[in-house]
Parts: structure tokens; C-alpha cells; sequence
């Protein structure tokens, strides 16, 4: 679905050094696939989400989408319209005073008939648990719906690929639990899933988890394997999940648990086979 081949990019300017934000990062990522991608703030996690659509162009390498090389002026609109993009902020992403003209507004620009958009801003709200809200005043709507409704935005272009980054960054609990479960049915549907994100827990429910530092990748593999690396991710400035710390450190304590769990059943197994 995705691939990079060799990709660097600078923010460079007429005043500044050349300092790559990306530098050589290779990464394949697979049709229908849920990738996690973890790093620290200026790790380069976000710039390189924004080359998955175009919204960025390589200053070194290439980035191909279902084959297409983003650099590729002709192929441009196809790039976009084959992987949606949702941000951080909900609020800067909703156009409309009513949700379902909010959803219908991306296919009314791409001059969509009238019918098939009504097709596509139903079967979009449903996907997100949103239906019985397309009535109502996005404004009006708690921050995980209004997360929701701009995913209903993106699936309503019927993208191949969805690319959110850091879409639960700015919500409480509850509206980070809504906006997982809508990634986990988009993907348990087929639908090629990027979580760009720092929260360890929602990074475990990915089919892989790709971790950055200074715009490297340094470690991809299945979060089970990553988060067991907890001295390399603990060095370059990030968490594991708890339950995985808290084996760890009971590990080092010199008791014969096994950390690499990422579940608070795995954890309870763990803890009383010592236990009982």
C-alpha cells in the first residue's frame, strides 16, 4: 500500500544547515494492515505520516502509494484520494454546521453525483457510530464524536488507506476509547490503518509498530517484540505499557515473571504464578 525507499526531508531554509528531519527510512507498509508509529515530540513522526499523502514531497528518495511515486504531479489528486489524512485537532477539521454536509463536503468538491454522496455520508457515519448524530450541529458534539466525524470526512473520499496522526492527542479517555474502537473496525473491515501516536497502550492494539528517533526508524516489529525493548525505548525518551513496566521492574527485582505482556490478563497470569 505504502512504501518509502530511501526517504530524507529538511525543513531546510537560505539561513539554516541542512539537519534531515527524515534521514534513509525504509518502511513497507501492507493493504489492509493496522501500523502504530511511536516517537517522541520532533522525532519526525508526523512529517513522515504527511509524505504517506503527498502533503509533503521527499527532498531525497521516494514515497509510492499503490504504486504511484507522490513526486509525480499527474498522479497527485489519484495519491490523495487513495489515503485520507485525519489530525490532531477535530475542531480545525470540520467545515459545515451540519455533520452529514460536514462528511458530504469532500465528495461534493470532487463533483460526486448527489446520489452516491448520500451513499457514501450514510455508510461513513454508520462506520463510525455516527448516524443518528448527522442531523446535529458538529459544535455541539463532544471532542471524541467530532474525531469521529472527521474519520467519517476521510472515509467518505473511500480512500484504500487512512493516515491518523495523533487523533486522540487532544481527548479525554472516553473520546480516545471511541476514536480506537472506529480504527479497530475500520481495519477488522480491510481497511489499511497509520495511528501516528504517543500513547503506549492504544500503540498495542496495532498489527506492528514501527518506533523513530531523529527521523530513523529504530525499531519495527510486532508491539509484543517492541515493547519488551524497554532499556532501548526507556533511552530514547519513551514509555512502555504499564503493565509490561511493572514486569519489567518486579524482572530486575529478581522475581520470575516474564514482561513482555501487554495485557492486564496476560499481567494477572504473570503475577500469580508468582503468587499463588
Amino acid at each position: 500500500m505504502i512504501k518509502t525507499e530511501h526517504l530524507q526531508y529538511t525543513y531546510r531554509t537560505d539561513k539554516t544547515p541542512i539537519e534531515f528531519v527524515l534521514d534513509d527510512v525504509n518502511i513497507e507498509i501492507k493493504t489492509g494492515e493496522f501500523v502504530a508509529v511511536l516517537g517522541h515530540n520532533g522525532c519526525g513522526k508526523s512529517t513522515l505520516a504527511k509524505h504517506f499523502n503527498g502533503l509533503l514531497l521527499p527532498t531525497g528518495g521516494n514515497v509510492y502509494v499503490s504504486g504511484m511515486d507522490t513526486k509525480d504531479e499527474e498522479l497527485y489528486w489519484n495519491v490523495r484520494r487513495s489515503v485520507g489524512m485525519v489530525f490532531q485537532n477535530p475542531d480545525n477539521q470540520l467545515v459545515a454546521t451540519v455533520v452529514e454536509e460536514d462528511v458530504a463536503f469532500a465528495p461534493e468538491n470532487l463533483g460526486i453525483p448527489s446520489e452516491e454522496i448520500r451513499e457514501r455520508v450514510d455508510s461513513a457515519l454508520k462506520a463510525v457510530g455516527m448516524y443518528e448524530y448527522r442531523k446535529h450541529a458538529p459544535h455541539r458534539l463532544s471532542g471524541g464524536q467530532k474525531q469521529r466525524i472527521a474519520i467519517a470526512g476521510a472515509i467518505a473520499m473511500r480512500p484504500q488507506c487512512i493516515v491518523l496522526d495523533e487523533p486522540t492527542a487532544m481527548l479525554d479517555p472516553q473520546g480516545r476509547k471511541e476514536v480506537i474502537n472506529t480504527i479497530k473496525k475500520l481495519k477488522d473491515e480491510g481497511m489499511t490503518v497509520v495511528l501516528i501516536t504517543h500513547y503506549m497502550e492504544e500503540a498495542t492494539k496495532a498489527d506492528r509498530v514501527i518506533v523513530m528517533d531523529k527521523g530513523n526508524v529504530v525499531l519495527d516489529d510486532v508491539p509484543r517484540n517492541v515493547f519488551k525493548e524497554v532499556k532501548l525505548l526507556k533511552k530514547i525518551g519513551l514509555d512502555v505499557p504499564q503493565v509490561t513496566e511493572l514486569l519489567y521492574n518486579l524482572k530486575k527485582a529478581g522475581l520470575p515473571v516474564n514482561y513482555d505482556v501487554l495485557t492486564v490478563e496476560e499481567c494477572a497470569d504473570e503475577l500469580a504464578k508468582i503468587l499463588l
